[in-house]
């Protein structure tokens, strides 16, 4: 039956046989003597302590397991023996059983000897082997590219992860095997840096600034200033980085969604696409523009290390000038491209087609915009510029516009007609002509009512060169026309007598008359005005200009100007300038 012996280890309690003790005891002993003369003793074997107390921890399986003899021999074939424990003759009564260690095993530590803010990039370094300079920058990369997200990540690791306050911690941090000798070594290291460092000032320098006191009040104000400026240099170097960092990370972004785009074909790239007339693959030209932007960025970077790190290593003349070799051939390679694409749009043709439109001239013609089975947006049917990529009956593209003007005119003849003006825009005259001809569109008479299409086609092939249509109606004079409201955004804005139908009577029943058109269900005379694209109405006549909206009416006229708002009166005649407020 053996005695059990309860012992506090570097603040940890353990049950321990009464041999294995003694045998701890003499180990512990002999560790203290091999360094009765070493510089930072008491630390040393402090620290001893703690990871012989560690090693115990870690071989426990429950709070009420005996540390046996097996358990202490395997901790000294860990920790190595003292340089006299050969001449302990006694510590080998029973000679220990030699257990291999197993090989060294990084843990994660918050590295706080080597910190900017709290150690976790440090010692993310130390526990993936990849210099500490790289781990900020990846992190400053990916706090940015996530919004935010990394930022958060960052406390969650300054807050879990422990920081490395033992020199067994930092043995461990680095991968170093926590043992006697290599714990001897980091302490001394320590005392060592400690002792160059005071080695190292100049007392006589200080001595010399004390005895001259003026001196030493200017050198104080020159070493404040020096200070701030360093500081504010450091501030630059950061923003530098940031921006350099940033537009990288954008640009790499770009590259990888764009120059991939060009080998697995998502839909949307069916617009580019459309619009790119020089034949160059997509992927080239992202390549380019990352090169454009990118190089420059980098450049930002690296000065912005500079700045931050004093001895950071040159990049090489060899790598400055490939970079600066390769920005000048994308600013070359995209000048080209766009003169290329430029000249694509150099000229513009029109096709002209006629077509007599023959109905009962007694009845009232009832004009309509059609939409297409292919609209998405049948019921918000309005004119635009641009373009959209959809497929026709046989599964084939085709490119869709609602680039469509109709203009009115009167004429004497009794016959009314419909002309149609197919525009496109070419590098030559014939090339422009051709993709105008390509132009789809079509309108329908079914009695009298005339149906026009509110959009035009042409197959993807013939690319988006500007193409559009231009509707000329041509109405007998004393005729009579109904509008449907959907011909508002076709129409134009004023009216004149080349165009008699602006597009405020969208959804009246007009009156032909010579130039000029007469409103038959209209409110009032405001119906001839030009509406803007805030809402304003605006009537133009030989009374004067008058415009309205919501926020403010205003009448020019031969008496003078008067604006009204609803806190601002204004009136300017001949007798001069009157402004009434409602805060006056």
């Amino acid at each position: 039956m053996n005695k059990t012996v309860n012992i506090n280890l570097a603040g940890i309690f353990f049950h321990i046989d009464e041999d294995a003790y003694l045998k701890l005891q003499r180990y512990l002993e002999a560790i203290k003597r091999s360094f009765t003369d070493s510089q930072g003793r008491s630390e040393i074997i402090s620290d001893i302590e703690a990871r012989i107390s560690e090693l115990f921890s870690e071989r426990m399986k429950t709070e009420k397991q005996v540390i046996g003899m097996k358990e202490v021999d395997e901790v000294i074939t860990i920790m190595g023996q003292p340089e006299d424990y050969l001449v302990d003759d006694e510590i080998f009564e029973d000679e220990p059983k030699v257990y291999t260690s197993k090989g060294s095993t990084k843990k994660l530590f918050r590295d706080t000897d080597n910190s900017y803010i709290g150690g976790v990039a440090s010692g993310l370094g130390h526990y993936l082997g990849i210099d500490v300079i790289w781990i900020r920058l990846l992190w400053i990369l990916l706090a940015l590219g996530s919004g935010g997200t990394f930022i958060f990540i960052y406390i969650l690791f300054w807050v879990l992860v422990p920081e490395a306050l033992t020199t067994s911690d930092k043995l461990i941090m680095t991968g170093e095997p926590v043992n006697i000798s290599n714990i001897e070594k980091k302490i001394k290291k320590g005392f060592d840096e400690v002792s160059e460092t005071v080695k190292n000032v100049d007392y006589q320098k200080y001595g010399k600034k004390v005895k001259s006191s003026s001196q030493t009040f200017f050198d104080a104000i020159g070493n404040v200033i020096m200070f701030f400026l360093k500081l504010f240099a450091k501030f630059i170097g950061l923003i530098l980085i940031l921006i350099g960092a940033v537009t990288i990370f954008s640009l790499f972004v770009s590259l990888l969604s764009l120059g991939t785009s060009s080998f697995f074909e998502p839909w949307w790239m069916d617009y580019p696409d459309a619009l790119i007339t020089t034949g160059m693959p997509i992927w080239l030209g992202s390549i380019m523009l990352f090169f454009l932007f990118g190089i420059p960025a980098f450049f930002v970077l690296y000065l912005g290390l500079k700045i931050l790190i004093n001895n950071l290593k040159s990049i090489g003349n060899v790598a400055k000038f490939a970079l600066l070799g390769l920005w000048l051939l994308s600013i070359i390679g995209l000048i080209i491209t766009s003169i290329k694409w430029t000249s694509e749009f150099a000229l513009e043709s029109t096709v002209t087609s006629k077509h007599e439109l023959v109905y009962n001239s007694s009845d009232t013609l009832n004009i309509k915009m059609a939409p297409s089975d292919l609209d998405s947006y049948k019921h918000g049917m309005y004119r635009n510029n641009g373009f959209e990529v959809k497929f026709d009956d046989n599964d084939e593209k085709i490119i869709f516009s609602r680039n469509i003007r109709l203009t009115v005119r009167s004429t004497s003849d009794s016959i009314p007609f419909l002309q149609i003006e197919k525009e496109a825009k070419g590098k030559d005259y014939i090339q422009a002509k051709e993709k105008a001809q390509n132009i789809n569109y079509n309108f329908s008479l079914n009695d009298n009512a005339l149906l026009l299409d509110n959009f035009l086609l042409t197959d993807y092939e013939n690319k988006f060169r500007d193409q559009n249509v231009e509707l000329f109606l041509y109405l007998p004079e004393g005729g009579y026309v109904e509008l449907d409201s959907n011909l508002g955004s076709f129409l134009n804005h004023s009216r004149s007598s080349e165009n008699i139908i602006s597009h405020n009577y969208a959804g009246h029943v007009l009156k032909i008359a010579k130039d000029s058109v007469e409103c038959l269900d209209c409110d009032d005379e405001i119906s001839d005005s030009i509406m803007d694209d805030d809402g304003a109405k605006v009537k133009i006549d030989e009374d004067g200009v008058i415009i309205k909206s919501d926020d403010v009416n205003i009448i020019i006229n031969e008496d003078g100007v008067k604006a009204e708002s609803k806190e601002v009166k204004v009136n300017i005649n001949e007798d001069g300038i009157d402004i009434k407020s409602d805060e006056m």
